[in-house]
């Protein structure tokens, strides 16, 4: 499963910028914005089906 991951201005909350990512590379993200107090989104990411 793919997630998108969605760094947040700190200021109104708006989202400056993604990536998207597999899901074993949640957990190493997740640590880094907690070390740093960045505020971020997850969430799984849109597939695209033929």
């Amino acid at each position: 499963m793919r997630f998108e991951i969605l760094r947040l201005d700190d200021v109104d909350g708006s989202a400056v910028d993604s990536t998207v990512v597999d899901a074993a590379s949640v957990n190493r993200i997740v640590q880094q914005a907690a070390a740093v107090g960045q505020r971020i989104l997850i969430r799984p990411a849109e597939t695209v089906s033929n």
